[in-house]
């Protein structure tokens, strides 16, 4: 038992290393609403790749995600994609700028618009594939697909809940042996 003790703390810490996504939710508990001043919301804030944008808003407002010309101009015909269900969760995968408007283009007109700049977060990001030296002989790839599970996507954004409920499940792991 006390062997694994110094296992069981090394997964507990790298838990804490990699589970770094934030949700945020958009406006905070105004939440996507044509009151909100989303502008000062959004100031003060650094969005990484792997954060979730968490949009609460009414049935009678929706949301869209648009390029940064229908942004400027509030164009709400032409999206990337629509939003429509009142609880919308959107995870930031890949860094740059992204843009998202009210589908009712009085409410775009009047400032309900948000414009995040996602950074690049290496803890995402996929490693780079070795190089093979020229003239070796390598295996070839396995045709088994490499994509994370849903519940593996679950764990890198569960943030500190998760890793209490790990570390809580490991302490009674050692407790009960």
């Amino acid at each position: 038992m006390a062997k694994r003790l110094p296992v069981y703390v090394l997964v507990i810490l790298s838990l804490a290393l990699t589970c770094t996504a934030t949700t945020y939710t958009v406006g905070d508990n105004a939440g996507w609403d044509i009151s909100t001043d989303l502008e000062t919301w959004e100031k003060n804030k650094t969005f990484y790749v792997g954060d979730v944008l968490f949009f609460q808003f009414s049935s009678s407002n929706s949301l869209e995600e648009v390029t940064q010309e229908n942004f400027n101009t509030c164009n709400t015909t032409n999206v990337l994609e629509a939003y429509t269900n009142g609880n919308t969760t959107i995870t930031l995968t890949k860094p740059g700028p992204m843009y998202f408007i009210s589908g009712n283009k009085l409410y775009c007109l009047g400032g309900q618009k948000l414009q995040v700049n996602v950074e690049n977060n290496q803890a995402y990001s996929p490693a780079i594939a070795p190089v093979a030296a020229s003239g070796s002989n390598l295996p070839q790839p396995s045709s088994k697909s490499n994509l994370p599970t849903s519940s593996g996507v679950a764990l890198m954004h569960g943030g500190w809940g998760t890793l209490m409920s790990v570390s809580l499940g490991f302490i009674m792991a050692i407790v009960s042996s």
